[in-house]
């Protein structure tokens, strides 16, 4: 099935919202960019709810930070693949990089061919949220967080009680050491949010900019096409050419277009 979704196919046309509100919608995440799902571990359990059971879960690394977890993640669905038969070779080496443009066409091609498994229906027997528990390196319940850090707390007062009086003159100075501490902790985080967000706006650009460039290429290869001799007066080129000539976006142009070619065919 995999062999049949061409570069051509409508499913690259789908633009990174729809993708996001596909996967957002099917799996109950909250992503707000493309490159958010480059740990491949949103793919595996798309895959899982495509295929329950097919998909080791319990290997999946929902926490991947590192290029080397991100490829763990990828080599489980991989072997998915493989299982299923599914003739997609995975550019492991380009998505996690984390590229927006590359994610979004893998991405793209992956909803493809799960609507045409599923016919676009979602699985309502499927329990994202349960289904994620039983992925790798879950995160430390924060309950547990709190509980450690009431008994770091405890132990420390049990230790500051059996200080003596001088070290208890000597907190003053400290204190203020330790605020100064603070105070630059926080700037130091209000700097790396602030770079993060710089960071996020540049690759907001950069992912842009590779759209614009692929679908003006697109529409370059359609004028070209059309302006071969053997085609550049036969009617549909000629409506094409309407189309990609117009000055403006107006409604009216389509239509014009249409009446063109409605009017050849009459002659």
């Amino acid at each position: 099935m995999a062999t049949t979704i061409g570069m051509m196919d409508s499913a690259y046309f789908v633009g990174r919202n729809e993708i996001l509100t596909w996967i957002n919608g099917r799996l109950q995440l909250s992503l707000s960019r493309i490159e958010e799902a480059a740990s491949g571990a949103v793919q595996c359990q798309l895959m899982d709810m495509t295929y329950p059971g097919v998909v080791p879960m319990h290997k999946v690394n929902f926490d991947a930070k590192t290029e080397y977890d991100m490829i763990q993640n990828y080599k489980v669905l991989q072997e998915a693949f493989n299982k299923l038969k599914i003739d997609k070779h995975i550019e492991v080496n380009r998505l996690v990089k984390g590229r927006p443009l590359d994610n979004l066409e893998f991405l793209q091609w992956l909803k493809r061919y799960c609507d045409a498994v599923n016919g676009g229906i979602m699985n309502e027997n499927y329990n994202p949220v349960e289904r994620r528990s039983k992925g790798g390196r879950e995160r430390v319940p924060r309950s547990s967080q709190k509980n450690s850090k009431s008994l770091q707390a405890n132990n420390a007062c049990n230790i500051s009680s059996m200080d003596t009086v001088g070290v208890t003159k000597a907190s003053g100075p400290r204190q203020g050491r330790m605020s100064e501490t603070v105070g630059a902790a926080d700037s130091s985080r209000e700097i790396q949010a602030l770079s993060k967000e710089v960071a996020d706006l540049k690759l907001s650009v950069d992912f842009l900019e590779k759209e614009r460039d692929f679908y003006f290429a697109k529409l370059r290869d359609i004028e070209i096409l059309c302006q071969t001799p053997e085609l550049e007066d036969i009617p549909m080129s000629m409506a094409v050419k309407k189309i990609l000539y117009a000055a403006d976006a107006k409604e009216s142009v389509l239509e014009e277009a249409r009446e063109y070619m409605r009017k050849s065919n009459h002659d």
